[in-house]
Parts: structure tokens; C-alpha cells; sequence
């Protein structure tokens, strides 16, 4: 989920960060003392930096740290997870790896994963986004270090808005509901929403106050069947109607940035990034596409949204710990993460940095969500559940007319029992 979120925006790399790297984007820190030269090796994911900048980064961090010596390794996502469970149970660990925010509680708990709360205040750690923040923290203690993020905002159509005569994008739910019915008029989409977008599920299920799956006396349970659950199932419901998207598919079938270029879509929940891909198919809607954060229930506060991205951890076979905390650190510190975002339109680690995507109205529509970002139940089975589809059946069982609270009973004791196997 984290390479589908980021792929888009990680093409948007650019070598000027690369001057962040070389120009004490390290925060201060200095490299610990050793003996002789540290060799670090650091694993960073296929799509996250450019050839030129991880040339420029080694560089720089090295001239600003003498005594190191920075490897850098670019990883494929293909076959990561055994990668990196292995690296972890080994005796000849990277240093520092990068990993996708929901997989912390994975290699977690192996036991192989260096225990970093003694840092978090060292860090920034009070103004990290909670939708990175919180997958990086299993039981109290911070394994993961936020690095970088993506959400989904919505990408509209600015002439359709204008057709309908909407001048503002609405701030709550109810004004989103009802500029939507009137957006979905006279042949056209009040917006594109398919039936399985689970993500967007997980917002609404947020704002009212419930969630996918809780912990309970040392044991996880389902919980689409509370009132809370139901409550945001039945807002997804009401919104879904507002268009013609499929309940019985997901975004990516067929995908919605494709049914959205021909036109007659007022509306879609995507990251920014699928404006660009938008535009691949239809060049002329280039200018005329606008962004805006989720709404949320009340005006002064978005609504909550999947947080997916990057943490960086470090794993307790790592021959130089100190050395490798200092290459977390500047990678995680505000000059660097003030770059990174510029260049690269990623959202930056710290609620604080949101301003600096002003001048991009989509990742700054993205910025504004992520400060109510949140993350998937925080629990090495939560990627069995996604692979079950539950969730998905569960929602088009109740858009195709099935009992709400009969379906999300069986859907949570589906959850219940995944989640809770071989514990």
C-alpha cells in the first residue's frame, strides 16, 4: 500500500535535494566516535530517491561526518518482506532500512528491530504526524522513525464546479453530500466512488469515533459492527450513490483516474498524483483540476485519513548503532525534511513543516489532511486481513442491499479470527 500511495510522487524527485543533504541537514548531530572508519549500510526502497540523489546524499553526509563511510542500497519491493526478515535475524544487519509505515509491528516483532523511544524527544517526536507516528509505536515503545508520507485528498473537476455554480469545496461532510447531489445531475458524476475503496471507509469509520479492529485484553477484535463502524459505513453508502462507480471493484478496476479523464467526473478520492496520471490520458484537463482535504464532520478539522509512507528503523544487528542512529536523525531532522518535501512533494514527517507545500495546491490539500492522518490496526496480521479482501465483501454485501449490521458481524468475526491466528 505504501509503494501504491508514493509511486506517483516519488517520480517527482529532484537532484536539489540533494544539496539538503550535504548542507547540515543532519541537524547538528555529529558522527560518534570510533576508532577508525564506520562503514554504514543503508537499505532505501526502489522509488523513494533518485541514482543522483543517493550519490549526492553518500557525498555529502560523509563530508559532514568524517569517518563514514555511507553505502547505500536501493531495494525492489518485490520480496522485500523475506528480504528484510532475514537481514533481521542475521548477525550482518543493514544499518538503517526504510520500510513501509504498516510493516513496523511486522518486523517488530521479530525481535530484531532496535527500540528507539530513548530518541523520540532527540527527534522531534511530539510534532511527528500521528498517521506515521503511530504504526512505528507497538506497545509503547517507537521502533519506527516517521520519515515521509502520502494521503488521498480529493481531485475535482473545476468545471463542473462551475457548471453547478459551487464557488468554495465544502469543509464537512453535509456540505460535501450536498454539493455533491448537485454535481450529480444532467449526465454527469456527482463523484467517482467504486464500492470497495476501503481506505476511504476507514476515515469515515475514524471520524465517528469507531475502528477497523481493537485491542482488547491482549487480544484483537473485529469492530465494523459498532454503532461508530456503522455509522461511517452509512456515510460511504450515501456518498457512493452520488455516482456510478462500481460497488463490486476497487479503484483500481477499472482504474478511476481513467473514468475521471473523459470528463463527465465531478469528483475522486485519490492522492495528488493521480491528477498526473489524469493528464497522461487527457491532456486537456490540464489547469482545470482543484484539490481539497477530506472533509470533515465539523469545519475546523479535515477528516481522517489513511496515512501511508515511510519509517526508517534500525536493527539490533547493527555493528555501529550510534553511527546509524546519526544517519536516522538526519534524514528525519527538519532541514532535511523541509527539502524533501519541497522537491519531492512528499508530506514531511512534522505537523509543523505542512506550510512548505503551499505553493502545490494538491500536496498542500494533502499537508492539511495528513494532520489527522491515522494507520491501520497496529498488528503484524493486519496485512492477512487486506489479503482475506473481508473488508471489501463486507462493503459491497451492504451496497448491493444487504443488512448493514448483520454483514459487518460477520465481517468482524472474520477479522477477529485472522488477527488473532497463531497467537
Amino acid at each position: 500500500m505504501k509503494h501504491r500511495l508514493l509511486a506517483a510522487a516519488a517520480a517527482l524527485a529532484l537532484a536539489a535535494t540533494a544539496a539538503a543533504c550535504g548542507s547540515g541537514s543532519g541537524g547538528g548531530s555529529a558522527a560518534p566516535a570510533d576508532s577508525g572508519p564506520v562503514r554504514l549500510t543503508v537499505w532505501i526502497m526502489d522509488g523513494s530517491v533518485t541514482d543522483e540523489l543517493v550519490k549526492r546524499f553518500e557525498t555529502g553526509y560523509e563530508s559532514a561526518h568524517p569517518g563514514v563511510d555511507l553505502d547505500v542500497q536501493i531495494q525492489a519491493w518485490d520480496g522485500i518482506g523475506e528480504r528484510i526478515t532475514a537481514a533481521l535475524a542475521s548477525t550482518d544487519a543493514p544499518d538503517v532500512i526504510e520500510v513501509g509505515n504498516t510493516q513496523v509491528a511486522q518486523y517488530a516483532a521479530s525481535g530484531g528491530v532496535r527500540d528507539l523511544s530513548g530518541k523520540v524527544a532527540d527527534l522531534g517526536g511530539a510534532d511527528w504526524i500521528p498517521g506515521l507516528a503511530q504504526p512505528g509505536n507497538i506497545d509503547g515503545r517507537q521502533y519506527g522513525v516517521p520519515w515521509y508520507a502520502a494521503n488521498r485528498v480529493v481531485v475535482y473537476n473545476k468545471d463542473l464546479f462551475a457548471k453547478a455554480g459551487i464557488e468554495a469545496p465544502p469543509r464537512t461532510r453535509d456540505e460535501w453530500l450536498e454539493i455533491t447531489a448537485r454535481l450529480d445531475r444532467g449526465g454527469d458524476q456527482g463523484i467517482y466512488l467504486t464500492g470497495q475503496t476501503w481506505y476511504a471507509l476507514a476515515g469515515f469509520v475514524w471520524d465517528e469515533g469507531g475502528d477497523l479492529a481493537v485491542k482488547e485484553g491482549g487480544r484483537w477484535k473485529g469492530a465494523l459492527d459498532t454503532p461508530q463502524a456503522l455509522a461511517g459505513m452509512d456515510f460511504y453508502r450515501r456518498l457512493q450513490a452520488l455516482g456510478k462507480g462500481p460497488k463490486d471493484a476497487d479503484e483500481a478496476n477499472p482504474p478511476q483516474h481513467e473514468v475521471f479523464a473523459q470528463g463527465g467526473v465531478a469528483q475522486m478520492i485519490s492522492v495528488p498524483g493521480g491528477a498526473a496520471r489524469v493528464l497522461e490520458v487527457a491532456p486537456e484537463m490540464k489547469g482545470k483540476m482543484g484539490f481539497f482535504p477530506i472533509p470533515g464532520k465539523t469545519a475546523d478539522k479535515p477528516g481522517a485519513v489513511f496515512t501511508g509512507g515511510s519509517d526508517l528503523i534500525i536493527p539490533e544487528a547493527s555493528r555501529h548503532p550510534d553511527a546509524a542512529y546519526a544517519v536516522v536523525k538526519a534524514l528525519a531532522g527538519e532541514d532535511f525534511q523541509t527539502e524533501l518535501a519541497k522537491t519531492m512533494n512528499f508530506v514531511p514527517n512534522r505537523a509543523s513543516l505542512a506550510h512548505v507545500l503551499d505553493a502545490d495546491e494538491g500536496t498542500a490539500a494533502m499537508a492539511r489532511g495528513a494532520a489527522n492522518g491515522r494507520a491501520t490496526p497496529n498488528t503484524p496480521n493486519w496485512a492477512a486481513v487486506e489479503a482475506t479482501s473481508v473488508i471489501k465483501q463486507y462493503m459491497t454485501a451492504v451496497l448491493t442491499g444487504k443488512d448493514p449490521a448483520t454483514e459487518a458481524r460477520k465481517a468482524s468475526e472474520a477479522i477477529t479470527t485472522t488477527l488473532n491466528s497463531g497467537s
